[in-house]
């Protein structure tokens, strides 16, 4: 059923991207009044046909769903009748064909914060950064975090959920430099912290950077006390009890629940040597966990759950969560300016992989969309039409790269040709096809190695 989720939810969300990208270059060539003889969703051998409008365009989807394109008629491939000169896209002016070529990414921004204007206005839950307190000697602890502390400002910009924290700590851990952060303790008192990332190397980008750094999200701290324990769950099988208090795991220590947590969902099919405190006495017993699958990652669980105060749970629950939500009218310019923000991080981010100051293990290819899809889409709507957000944003910017053959190459022609006066030559654009096609096919061969490693670290290593 995960696999079956997965692939409908990477097909819709394809679907939708790739319609709208090409919809922008449609409407634009229809207000410049260029003849369209296909608008086509896929690649390859058409599925389905259909004909319609005055100049009986093509409607087609076809069999590989990974982009889509506009056929206009084009006096250079002989496409455009001699009847059509005057609306073949060859023909058009240089500002026409850029305005053309430019709205497919426009159309995908425009998408994109269309998405978040709805996810404002309906309300986007997230979690409080409050802080847990941070291992000893860890960046964190040096930079003065404690425990329960609230990020209240980083850089001088409000911050309202952990999303907002990473999303703007992420480019200091890319730098490798310091972050000026604004807390406010549990007792209200405020002061800014200086936070050095100057330990993280590239690689850690891909991984939790903030975990390594001692910035965790503050929990609920629970005893390791255990409270019910499934019938016939690995727990049972090995002996453990309802009352039996975990001491230690393969003699790592064990404080809270979520020490407990750790061990055992690292070591999935392998088996845990525990000692327990039962009634005062320590018994030792070993415990080989189950596999489970949860959100895309293989871990391990033995069936047993803690014994929680369920009032103060939940007490804290509300008072960790939030939800960022404002009017309709208010929400425009802010849903703009997220568009912008993310454009913006996701063109500095691809300038740190070229300077090599981020590792190129982060780009991602289809198959990590795909499992991205797959597990917003398990969580609800609100975290699937997030993910469209960005993987909007991100084929918009995508397209934008000055590379023959994806939009951007086109543009960096037409500005060519303002400058120079004339149109590139046909040779010219030939050999720049060729490149940008190299290019593009070695950057997606990269893209999937990426991904295959990603499937194969996660199930098999």
């Amino acid at each position: 059923m995960t696999l079956i989720i997965t692939i409908l939810a990477f097909l819709v969300a394809i679907g939708v991207l790739v319609t709208f990208h090409e919809l922008g270059h449609y409407w634009a060539a229809r207000l410049c009044d260029v003849k369209i003889l296909r608008f086509s969703i896929g690649f390859g051998k058409p599925l389905l046909i259909k004909h319609s409008g005055p100049d009986r365009t093509e409607w087609v989807i076809a069999a590989l769903p990974l982009g889509g394109y506009v056929k206009m008629a084009d006096e250079r491939d002989g496409s455009a009748a001699p009847e059509d000169r005057a609306r073949a896209f060859n023909n058009k002016t240089v500002w026409q064909r850029i305005f053309i070529v430019i709205a497919g990414p426009l159309a995908n921004f425009v998408l994109a914060a269309f998405f978040y204007w709805v996810l404002l206005v309906t309300g986007m839950p997230g979690i409080k950064p409050y802080v847990a307190a941070p291992a000893p000697a860890s960046a964190a602890a040096k930079a003065g975090f404690g425990d329960f502390d609230l990020i209240t400002k980083i850089d001088g910009a409000e911050v309202q959920t952990w999303s907002d924290v990473r999303l703007i700590l992420v480019e200091h851990a890319a730098k490798r430099d310091v972050a000026e952060i604004k807390i406010e303790d549990s007792t209200g008192k405020s002061r800014t912290l200086q936070f050095s990332m100057e330990e993280l190397t590239k690689d850690d980008l891909e991984k939790d950077f903030l975990a390594k750094l001692g910035l965790n999200a503050y929990r609920l701290k629970v005893a390791p006390l255990f409270d019910t324990v499934q019938a016939n769950s690995p727990a049972a099988r090995a002996g453990i009890q309802s009352g039996d208090v975990a001491l230690s795991a393969d003699g790592k220590s064990i404080v809270q629940w979520e020490d407990l947590v750790k061990e055992i969902s690292s070591r999935p099919g392998e088996p845990v040597a525990l000692t327990l405190n039962r009634g005062g006495q320590e018994i030792a017993l070993s415990v080989t966990p189950d596999k489970a699958e949860v959100n895309g990652r293989i871990i391990g669980r033995i069936g047993i759950t803690p014994k929680v105060d369920r009032a103060i749970a939940d007490e804290l629950a509300v008072k960790l969560s939030t939800t960022v939500r404002y009017g309709v009218l208010e929400s425009m310019p802010k849903a703009v300016t997220k568009v912008w923000e993310m454009s913006a991080f996701s063109v500095r981010m691809m300038g740190k992989m070229l300077t090599g100051e981020v590792s190129w293990k982060n780009l991602s290819g289809p198959v990590s969309i795909a499992d991205y899809a797959g597990q917003s889409a398990q969580m609800g709507w609100i975290p699937y039409i997030t993910f469209l957000a960005l993987i909007s944003i991100s084929l918009g910017v995508l397209n934008l790269l000055p590379i023959p053959v994806l939009d951007g190459g086109q543009l960096m022609y037409y500005m060519v040709e303002i400058f120079k006066g004339s149109a590139v030559s046909t040779r010219t654009m030939e050999i720049g096809q060729q490149v940008g096609l190299t290019l593009l096919l070695t950057l997606t061969a990269f893209a999937f190695y990426n991904d295959i490693h990603r499937l194969v670290a996660r199930y098999f290593i």
